[in-house]
């Protein structure tokens, strides 16, 4: 007999006794956030939130494995235990992880060269990844960022889990099906959801940078040929993450994106000045899609009291009791910083400008939420990037403000770059929970 669907009412903030030795964040988010069959788990790095790093992450002389293992050790233990706590189990549940890496490459002169390699060795995350989730690895975004809140952590992590009794498929560009795929996963599809890994328009062979036009055109081919091959099509997309390394080349793949998803494209949430895994690459992007015989729905959500969307994409997607937020940042109908969002070169010491982006946002966000039959309240995910940390203490006060009761898992990175838009000191990528209507 099929499951029986149960009403979804509100999401439940997920707290992992401190006796699980999950360290206690010191900040106004919720360690996880669990929605129905979606468990949302906020960003997780090796601090114990008091003398920072423990000593337990710190290489010595009696132990030679690197501080990146370490510290991918620390947080996959303490994820796991926060999974266990909302009834999940990290390796059959994982649908989507995230790997933040901190590197001060690339700086602003590889930037304007067109050299976007962070040049980090990641092979011990990776070591530490693949003893964690063994048979098949989730669907990832790699980045990397410029700096984390806690000084000396070198990775921070972010995953979505999904609950549900369904069969997870996992999915490679090399492969057919499960049962001949390595460990590698491009794809994900566990019932009427699938979830895509970063790809990028390099092939193997390429051993120099590719112009971002052919770049993008092939990264779009890719992610259209992982949809087809796990049940979907371009057609079902819900949400885009788009990591790019010049914030100038967004016209130019926002012009191919638009033939690609002529009609009712996803939300869209894009990311300037990331750092890539090789040397070469200008975009790579993911993708969340229904499947082709999902009884769900795409809507989309427009409406006038906010601005109009940066580029080809929708302000928000609702599926079910999920709303998908294109990119939040406090912009105008025009696409630049709006007014009175900095301060006055005249008065430099005047004015909070990271308060003042976050609650004009947090306006608009409310405005899209509203026209999807939600509230800014059932934020349950919530990725924030400042151009510096310095702006983040007066936007968490300021973001804290709207949730009077659980807060929203949340991961808070720096770029030390900008986010796009002169004069945007945050941006955000948000999930939101929609209640049902009886």
């Amino acid at each position: 007999m099929p499951k029986k669907l149960e009403k979804v009412t509100k999401p439940i903030a997920i707290w992992p006794g401190l006796e699980d030795g999950v360290p206690k964040p010191v900040m106004p988010y919720s360690p996880a956030v669990k929605v129905g069959d979606w468990v949302f788990v906020a960003g997780q790095l090796a601090s114990n939130f008091k003398t920072g790093l423990p000593k337990e992450v710190i290489p010595n002389s009696k132990n030679r494995t690197s501080g990146l293992e370490l510290q991918s050790d620390f947080v996959f233990r303490n994820m796991a235990q926060t999974l266990q706590a909302a009834g999940c189990n990290m390796r059959n549940d994982t649908i989507k992880l995230w790997e933040w890496f901190v590197s001060d490459r690339p700086n602003q002169k590889d930037f304007l060269l067109g050299n976007n390699n962070h040049q980090l060795d990641i092979q011990p995350y990776e070591f530490s990844m693949k003893n964690t989730f063994q048979d098949f690895l989730p669907p990832r975004s790699s980045i990397g960022i410029g700096e984390l809140m806690w000084v000396g952590t070198q990775i921070e992590l972010e995953v979505i889990c999904l609950t549900n009794q369904d069969k997870s498929t996992h999915y490679s560009l090399d492969t057919d099906s499960s049962e001949n795929s390595s460990t590698h996963t491009d794809a994900i599809r566990k019932g009427d959801w699938i979830f895509i890994s970063n790809q990028n328009g390099m092939s193997k062979d390429d051993l120099s940078s590719v112009p971002i036009e052919i770049q993008t055109e092939r990264m779009l081919e890719k992610l259209l040929q992982l949809s087809e091959k796990s049940g979907s099509s371009f057609n079902q997309a819900v949400k885009a993450e788009v990591f790019i390394g010049d914030s100038k080349d967004f016209t130019v793949v926002d012009e191919i994106w638009k033939k690609w998803f002529p009609h009712n494209p996803p939300a869209r949430f894009v990311l300037p000045h990331a750092g890539m895994n090789r040397s070469g690459i200008k975009i790579e992007a993911s993708l969340m899609l229904l499947s082709n015989n999902s009884k769900l729905k795409k809507e989309i959500i427009e409406t006038s009291n906010a601005p109009k969307p940066l580029g080809h994409e929708s302000q928000a997607v609702k599926v079910g009791n999920l709303l998908f937020f294109s990119t939040q940042m406090a912009f105008d109908n025009s696409g630049k910083i709006a007014e009175g969002m900095i301060r006055n070169p005249a008065a430099p010491w005047y004015g909070r400008p990271a308060q003042m982006q976050m609650r004009y946002m947090m306006e608009n966000i409310n405005a899209i939420s509203e026209a999807a039959g939600t509230t800014v309240e059932n934020i349950v995910r919530r990725a924030c990037f400042h151009d510096d940390l310095q702006w983040f203490a007066e936007s968490i006060e300021s973001w804290a403000s709207y949730f009077p009761n659980d807060k929203p898992a949340s991961t808070t990175i720096g770029m030390n770059h900008s986010l796009g838009i002169d004069g945007a000191n945050t941006s955000l990528d948000l999930i939101a929970f929609v209640p049902d209507d009886n």
